[in-house]
């Protein structure tokens, strides 16, 4: 089944915002890639600003069905969080690249504010999402010392976000292992 234009466009400027933020390219540089021209492209998208909002709109989406299918898939509070932080990890893509939404965050000032309200929505989504698998863990016992889900929640995402700044800067997915290695030894699985 042939993409669209417009998901080829998202998935061509996803891969270039993971690995060079978002002030890494150009719509010149995405025409490049797709094989259209520039005024094809603001066709679908008027504006860079409104590219990322797209973006991000899709990238909450995505992550939003990824959490589900983790659900679906793992039972215990350990497993989904093992999960995710697997998901985090393979994201790195051995250390050339970085989640859309940690990506973004290194670009902030040139970012509108639709953009950023989407990616407050997105953190919003997973803060909420880990503290419902931090309150699981600590039920069934499979995450040690959990005392307050929301807290675990809120440290978690940017220890993982961080993790992968750290990793992507030395071109090193060990460095993301090491950073979240204190966490991941308080599954039990």
């Amino acid at each position: 089944m042939a993409t669209d234009t417009k998901t080829t466009l998202l998935n061509s400027a996803e891969r270039a915002a993971r690995r060079r933020g978002f002030d890494g390219f150009s719509y010149a540089d995405l025409a490049a890639d797709v094989g259209i021209t520039k005024a094809s492209i603001h066709h679908h998208f008027a504006s860079k600003a409104a590219l990322a909002v797209a973006l991000m709109q899709r990238y909450y989406s995505d992550l939003e069905t990824a959490c589900g299918e983790i659900d679906q898939d793992h039972a215990t509070g350990a497993a989904r969080l093992a999960a995710l932080i697997k998901r985090y990890l393979g994201a790195l893509e051995g250390g050339q690249s970085l989640c859309l939404c940690v990506s973004f965050s290194t670009s902030t000032e040139n970012l509108s504010a639709d953009t950023i309200a989407e990616m407050n929505r997105f953190r919003t989504m997973m803060t909420e999402w880990l503290a419902r698998v931090f309150s699981l863990g600590q039920g069934d016992g499979t995450i040690l010392h959990v005392a307050d889900p929301a807290a675990e929640a809120a440290a978690t995402l940017p220890l993982l976000e961080g993790a992968q700044l750290a990793a992507r800067v030395a071109q090193d997915p060990q460095r993301f292992e090491a950073a979240v290695q204190i966490l991941s030894k308080r599954l039990v699985q």
